[in-house]
């Protein structure tokens, strides 16, 4: 799932391209993404671009009369930059927004249909649809300490929570939670301090450094993000199960869960301890490994 460093990046390439642009034309391809009827969808076309925000983990165009479109890419939506009079692909298209200078285009790839895109109208109905994370890159330490210890879930659970911080999902918090060396089962309420401190200083740090790398990565394909992926090969350890982590040289771990994966190092967040996997452990059971020296 895109998350604040992509999503950032979104938003950045989208008003460099469309600021003050007129809306010509919207195509929805796929009755299912829109999610919204009042007001219709045609009403947003001939409307200009006024602006472009980052609301959680979704991208929102603004434009004239106070209308909003909000486009939610859950895990496998994209967003794609098309030349004038270039043909959207069948299969994966949702949606596509026609400018003068080229066309937006919304996909999801899959069978699974989680993208959205939603019309509303107002800055109060714009507002109702955020879940109510805070910016950990604009709040201050006392902020989010009291944000984290609000309810007492795991630390993993806690910054991919879009109601406790904004714009943190699977990817990033494995990330974040290595650059802490603090467990993604521990408590909230059970970190002291330091503990605190430096999993908001980690927080801060991952987040503004892969919108940078992004950034970085946009300019170089021409000003717009063209591979927005989950899994970065300069990641520590997401999506890097058994491979070496960067800081020790043991193999990531993971745990499996849903459809995702947590993926964490035993010696640098654990203690050595291999946590629990839903499957694998109960299969194995007396067999599991419980330190991470039984590997190796």
């Amino acid at each position: 799932m895109p998350e604040l460093p992509d999503v950032a990046v979104y938003t950045e390439s989208l008003a460099a391209k469309l600021a003050g642009a007129l809306l010509n034309r919207v195509r929805v391809l796929n009755p299912f993404v829109l999610r919204t009827a009042l007001p219709p969808i045609a009403s947003a076309e001939g409307k200009r671009v006024v602006g472009i925000e980052r609301l959680g983990k979704r991208v929102v165009m603004a434009l004239e009369g106070e209308l909003f479109l909000v486009i939610h890419l859950m895990i496998a939506g994209r967003l794609r930059w098309l030349a004038v009079g270039a043909k959207p692909p069948g299969k994966i298209a949702l949606a596509t927004f026609e400018f003068e200078a080229g066309t937006l285009l919304l996909t999801e790839a899959g069978s699974k249909r989680r993208a959205s895109l939603h019309l509303v109208a107002g800055r109060a109905a714009l507002e109702a649809m955020d879940p109510g994370g805070i910016d950990v890159l604009s709040c201050d330490l006392a902020a989010f300490a009291q944000r984290l210890a609000s309810e007492n879930h795991t630390l993993k659970r806690s910054l991919t929570n879009p109601r406790l911080f904004s714009g943190i999902g699977n990817a990033y918090s494995d990330e974040i939670l290595h650059r802490a060396r603090l467990s993604p089962v521990t408590l909230t309420r059970a970190l002291d301090a330091e503990a605190t401190r430096r999993l908001f200083d980690a927080t801060r740090a991952v987040l503004v450094e892969w919108t940078e790398r992004l950034r970085g990565e946009a300019a170089a394909h021409g000003g717009w993000p063209d591979k927005v992926t989950a899994f970065h090969p300069a990641m520590a350890v997401h999506g890097r199960f058994g491979q070496p982590c960067p800081v020790c040289g043991a193999p990531v771990q993971r745990i499996v869960h849903a459809d995702n994966e947590t993926n964490y190092c035993a010696r640098c967040q654990t203690g050595g301890k291999l946590l629990a996997d839903r499957a694998l452990s109960r299969l194995l059971k007396a067999s599991w490994p419980k330190h991470i020296d039984d590997l190796e």
